[in-house]
């Protein structure tokens, strides 16, 4: 099945949606598990990944957890994510948040999609789509 749309998504969403078999960031993962939605993603952004899935304050499954990040490195899309060199950090309230920044510009993705969209304000000149769950899904979805 072809991809329909490529984003890259932030860890908060990723935990929301196991945390939650309910609300858009567990539909955003039955999309991605659909392959009608795939993630770009670095090495940065796969250790967070891997790294929170298995804190053991989520309790997740750690055999569910290794399937899943299986299914997303195998559908998703390796990206080699340069320095956004030109921006001014005064703007980015949290540098964690820069590895999900640089991936969506590098890999021209269709969103980024985060819990946390005011953490991305910065990239308001940058020709990237920050948007929450519910606007991935309610808007460019359904």
């Amino acid at each position: 099945m072809k991809v329909d749309k490529w984003i890259v998504l932030d860890t908060n969403v990723l935990v929301s949606g196991l945390l939650s078999a309910y609300g858009h960031p567990a539909r955003i993962i039955d999309f991605l598990l659909a392959n009608s939605v795939s993630i770009a993603y670095d090495d940065r952004i796969w250790a967070e990944y891997v790294d929170v899935l298995a804190r053991p304050k989520f309790k997740f499954n750690p055999n569910r957890v290794s399937a899943l990040l299986h299914f997303l490195k195998t559908n998703g899309r390796f990206t080699f994510a340069p320095p956004l060199s030109q921006l001014n950090m005064a703007l980015v309230p949290d540098t964690d948040d820069l590895p999900f920044a640089e991936v969506a510009i590098a890999a021209n993705v269709d969103a980024l999609v985060t819990g946390n969209a005011r953490h991305f304000s910065f990239l308001e000149s940058y020709p990237v789509s920050v948007l929450t769950p519910a606007e991935f899904v309610d808007g460019w979805l359904i």
